[in-house]
């Protein structure tokens, strides 16, 4: 999904956004969505990496013996030469998704891809915490594996249901002004990085 460029600020930038839910309608989707249109009126390059359609065998060292399936290959390749990643997830059972964490897993292994990379991260539920704890265990995974977030802004979608419109539109402006500050603040520290190498 590209995102149409509408200025040149960030026009070296390449951005790839992940949604950790598989589900087409799902309320991550549309902040993701959201969250690609923000970062698009930069300039930046944006797209996102969609899980369903990579469709990742479940990560298993006795397959990546042999060779790194096709969608494995791929999702590394589009993954390792973004400059920023922008990563919606809902929250399962207070953490984070299978789908998401196997994509991290086979992102991290042999080589890992994701070192040194700029993220940022974002939720929503339908519940009062709005991916909180979710969120907590992916600061925590991606900190691992050398990824920096900006700790400031954190964007907390709570109630779902009644923060977007039937449109897929985020109707919150309060959480819409929290994800664009949040959007702008890591693709200026990612593209101090960038610079840097």
């Amino acid at each position: 999904m590209a995102v149409e460029n509408k200025s040149d600020l960030y026009k070296d930038l390449k951005v790839t956004g992940i949604c950790g839910s598989l589900r087409r309608d799902s309320y991550n989707r549309k902040l993701l969505s959201t969250a690609l249109q923000i970062i698009g009126e930069t300039g930046a390059k944006a797209e996102e990496a969609d899980l369903k359609e990579f469709n990742l065998p479940l990560y298993d060292a006795d397959i990546e013996t042999e060779g790194f399936p096709s969608p494995v290959e791929r999702i590394r390749t589009v993954i390792g030469s973004a400059d920023l990643i922008l990563i919606a997830s809902p929250e399962y059972n207070h953490s984070v998704t299978g789908a998401l964490k196997n994509t991290i897993d086979w992102l991290s292994t042999k080589k890992n891809v994701l070192d040194g990379k700029t993220a940022a991260i974002f939720g929503a539920s339908t519940g009062p915490f709005g991916t909180l704890r979710a969120q907590l265990h992916l600061r925590q995974i991606l900190a691992a594996l050398n990824v920096t977030l900006v700790p400031q802004p954190q964007v907390y979608v709570r109630y779902a249901k009644d923060a977007f419109g039937s449109d897929g539109t985020l109707n919150d402006q309060a959480v819409y002004n929290q994800l664009k500050n949040l959007i702008y603040k890591t693709a200026q520290f990612a593209t101090i990085i960038k610079n840097i190498k």
